[in-house]
């Protein structure tokens, strides 16, 4: 079972707010998940990011992918450089405008 880390959508029509799962790899957008390691609210100023640091490298360390938009909420908070460290892989090319938003959170 491939497992991945993903942004599972949950609120109103026209109010976005996510949960960071961790899931299936073919399952749908919002179907079943294995856990939720964090959170992510784009419509506060500032947005929150809120992971769970120790499940989300647990669940890293174990083999499982992240998709884009998760990979970004892990690199905002900090966890995806952790990880990266701890593999002796150069983090991930972050645009200079994500770099520069994640700083000022």
């Amino acid at each position: 079972m491939a497992v991945r880390i993903r942004l599972r959508r949950i609120g109103k029509k026209k109010q976005p707010q996510y949960r960071l799962v961790v899931a299936e790899a073919l399952g749908p957008r919002d179907g079943k998940f294995i856990e939720i390691i964090g959170q992510y609210d784009p419509r506060r100023v500032p947005p929150l990011y809120s992971v769970n640091e120790e499940r989300a490298l647990t669940w890293l360390r174990q083999g499982a992918q992240t998709s884009e938009s998760a990979q970004r909420v892990l690199t905002k908070t900090g966890v995806w450089d952790k990880f990266a460290a701890e593999r002796g892989v150069p983090s991930a090319p972050v645009s200079a405008e994500i770099r520069a938003e994640a700083e000022s959170v």
